[in-house]
């Protein structure tokens, strides 16, 4: 099957008068007949109103949980050549050709940007009979916070009028499935907060067992009912005609999935259990009447679709429960590797088999868990537990970037470091996948340059920066996490979108991308400038305003000053924020306004300066009162030049000396190291990893929120340092817009020598360097053909070609 992708953000090429899509997404390579395979798509689908409508059971409301299968049965005279589709659902679905699953979605967006996916399933057809299915879920209250929805719906439209005949219309069968009921998940049950959707509860007896393959007998199935209006593409100039879900096409490639084993048994109880059902070599049966434990560890954390199969064992019941660690008596996680004493708590689903052969439980949406325990309850038959394994699923983002030290510390963190970011990102980023699975402002510009630099793929980024536009608000600014139909706004992290948006902007070239955001950049930066007192800086804010997880920053992480005014952190952020809009301003040609935001900005460093720098001291406090210091506030005097550079030195050893300091946590300490490397001190960022250190020597296989024994087990924002070992300890940044060149400025720290790669645009960047003598260097660096640069070695320049070339300083 060829998996099609139209990049909806750079929408449309003018070519013969027709609309054509300009990029695209395949899941092999755009050649030959697959190029022609795009020039088929039917340019309409983008500009009109679709034949195809939304399709709905009858008897439900459209609102409530439930779990619907849609069915129809084709006839085709030859196995076509091609068959492309357009597919989307409310909230979401997993479509079979002839019974074999072959993609899942829609990806995630809102009510105004609802994705649907394009098809050729081709391959799947014959000739003869073919059966095209649908399984579509809302889980109506209990959806996850990131979910909109309208009402449960289907709609499947053809590309063309050979594939009309599966235009979704009255021909399409529906059935509620009623073995499903949704096992609510509240706080407790997870020790914290939690937003991500409900575990599945399954009574075999009651499921409709190979409803999706051919042969299956839906006579007693029901004609669907048709939402009024046909399938609408977003902006389609029609008065009356539109559907609810403003359609448009998917930009992101299929997720990765994976096949994945469950290696090792922890324990288990009442039943001599070993691997062989987990490796695929054996079964495992546990007799009639019995209660069994399992408790299985998958050694590292992931997030997949667990698949359980089972035959026999009639009204027993499987309690599948998921974990990222396990709790001590205390309520403790402790070593993650030491289990002895541990307990397991977490969400769960529900499994009870019908007593049928090769029963297969698979949950609805992924669960994310290291430790995975089986509870169960067999009654007068025995069970048998065939086989147990998973489907790991997430971004497909390669690994396109290496980083080699004489460290293995070093190693361990950018292995765990670089499964914390697959882990975290999906259909959009989210901040942690057991949790929320929100995509948040803060979370993501993190790792969204993590993306560009290990891997190189800039979709999700985009993909990213739209949402957050999507998701401003008629105030100007964005929300704080997006897609979410709970609205939550944290107005610092519409200043971190801008700073996001000029990220995309150093690291590739596309004005015509970037350009549509200076209208939202522009209103942002008009709401802080409005609520700046006549103190010369931030007055009181409305909203939580998130700087970090620090002691002291309440509510919600926001820090001193926010809600009675006054706050030099925020003032100083906004300045970052203008000072980087300045400079997107000016490179698309808007200097009056640069010149404005960059007036503005200089005004309140000058404020911020006035009434709360201490030049006993030396130090920035938080408000004009002078009660509180942070290593924030002095971390962005330095960057945004709030204090002469002359300076700057002096206060970064400050801020890492002087314990009175409130000291950065994990996510800000992102800044922390801009600041270091800023003042020429880059080569101490290797010191300063106590925090990643201290989690590979606990166990942690992924990065965790903010401590040892916090809430969540793996947070996107900590995989940061994959960011600085190539930017930071290789030196590789962009030296202008559009990485059109680049400078390479190392910072071994305690290292003798590196070895490291990473993508660019143009193809792939290599850098081997080896410390000679006290302090030259000498090694070899790559560059890929039509990218020149510099490489600076304290102070030193020599001027990089494409190519190879050696260094000897």
């Amino acid at each position: 099957m060829k998996r099609i992708n139209i990049d909806f953000i750079r929408p449309y090429l003018m070519k013969n008068k027709i609309l054509l899509p300009l990029a695209f997404f395949l899941s092999i390579s755009i050649t030959g007949t697959c190029q022609d395979l795009l020039n088929k798509i039917n340019p309409d689908l983008f500009e009109k109103r679709w034949q195809a409508h939304w399709i709905f059971h009858p008897e439900t409301s459209g609102t409530g949980y439930g779990v619907y299968h849609f069915r129809k049965t084709i006839d085709l005279d030859e196995n076509p050549d091609t068959f492309i589709i357009h597919v989307s659902a409310d909230n979401r679905y997993r479509l079979f050709v002839n019974g074999k699953a072959i993609c899942f979605g829609p990806a995630r967006g809102d009510i105004l940007n609802w994705r649907y996916e394009t098809l050729d399933i081709a391959s799947y057809l014959k000739r003869g009979e073919n059966v095209i299915a649908a399984v579509v879920w809302n889980f109506g209250e209990h959806r996850p916070v990131a979910q909109f929805t309208i009402r449960t719906a289907f709609i499947l439209q053809g590309n063309s009028e050979k594939e009309a005949l599966l235009n979704t219309n009255r021909s399409w069968k529906v059935t509620r499935n009623k073995a499903y009921q949704p096992v609510p998940i509240d706080f407790s049950m997870v020790n914290g907060y939690y937003a991500a959707g409900p575990g599945d509860h399954v009574n075999a007896s009651l499921y409709p067992w190979n409803w999706e393959k051919p042969g299956f007998d839906d006579a007693e199935w029901q004609e669907v009912s048709l939402v009024n209006n046909p399938g609408s593409p977003r902006g389609i100039y029609n008065y009356s005609g539109n559907s609810g879900w403003n359609l448009i096409p998917r930009t992101i490639p299929m997720m990765e999935e994976t096949k994945l084993t469950i290696p090792v048994i922890v324990r288990s109880e009442n039943i001599q259990a070993d691997e062989g059902f987990l490796l695929g070599t054996g079964s495992l049966t546990i007799p009639s009447n019995t209660r069994a434990t399992l408790l299985l560890d998958q050694t590292h954390l992931t997030i997949a679709y667990p698949e359980l199969w089972v035959s026999g064992g009639k009204n027993s019941e499987i309690k599948i429960t998921y974990a990222e660690a396990l709790l001590d008596a205390a309520g403790k996680k402790g070593n993650r590797n030491e289990t002895l004493g541990k307990e397991i708590h977490g969400y769960y689903d529900v499994f009870k088999p019908d007593g049928g052969e090769n029963r297969l439980f698979r949950p609805l949406w992924y669960r994310t868990y290291r430790f995975v325990e089986l509870a169960i309850q067999t009654e007068d038959e025995p069970l048998v537990i065939n086989d147990l394994y998973s489907i790991f699923t997430a971004y497909p983002f390669v690994q396109n970037a290496t980083f080699q030290t004489n460290d293995a510390m070093l190693d361990s963190i950018w292995e765990v470091a670089w499964r914390t970011a697959r882990l975290c990102a999906t259909e959009t980023y989210s901040d942690c996948p057991y949790y929320e699975q929100l995509q948040y402002v803060g979370d993501t510009r993190l790792q969204a340059l993590v993306s560009l630099y290990v891997s190189g793929d800039d979709r999700l980024m985009r993909n990213a920066l739209k949402q957050f536009d999507d998701s401003r608000i008629p105030e100007g600014l964005t929300m704080s996490r997006y897609p979410t139909y709970f609205p939550q706004m944290h107005p610092t992290y519409s200043l971190i979108w801008i700073l996001m948006i000029h990220d995309h902007y150093m690291l590739r070239t596309d004005s015509a991308f970037t350009a549509p955001f200076l209208m939202g950049i522009s209103n942002v930066l008009q709401w802080f400038e409005q609520r700046v007192d006549t103190s010369g800086l931030l007055g009181k804010l409305t909203w939580p305003n998130y700087m970090d997880a620090a002691l002291g920053f309440r509510p919600a992480g926001a820090p001193p000053g926010t809600i009675d005014g006054q706050s030099a952190q925020i003032t100083l952020l906004f300045t970052y924020a203008l000072d980087h809009a300045a400079e997107l301003f000016t490179y698309h040609g808007k200097q009056g306004q640069a010149t404005y935001y960059l007036n503005l900005s200089k005004k309140l460093k000058q404020s911020v300066s006035d009434k709360c720098y201490d030049k006993s001291k030396k130090l920035f406090y938080e408000t004009p009162d002078k009660k509180t210091l942070t290593q924030h506030t002095n971390v962005l005097a330095i960057l945004t030049d709030a204090i002469p550079v002359n300076e700057q030195a002096e206060m970064m050893h400050k801020i890492l000396e002087d314990k009175t300091l409130i000291p950065s946590q994990i996510y800000f300490s992102f800044y922390n190291m801009r600041a270091l490397k800023k003042v020429g001190m880059g080569d101490q960022y290797l010191d300063n990893l106590q925090h990643w250190e201290i989690m590979i020597n606990n166990g942690l296989t992924t990065f965790a929120e903010r401590s040892l024994e916090g809430r969540s087990e793996c947070h996107a924002w900590s995989a940061h340092p994959l960011y600085d070992f190539l930017a930071t300890v290789c030196g590789i940044e962009p030296a202008g817009p559009g990485f059109k060149s680049v400078k390479i400025e190392p910072h071994l720290g305690k290292l003798n020598e590196i070895s490291a790669s990473m993508p660019h645009p143009l193809g792939k960047i290599e850098v081997h360097l080896t410390r000679a003598k006290a302090e030259g260097i000498k090694g070899r660096i790559s560059l890929p053909e039509h990218l020149s640069g510099t490489f600076i070695w304290k102070g030193e320049k020599k001027v990089l070609h494409p190519g190879v070339q050696l260094i000897d300083l």
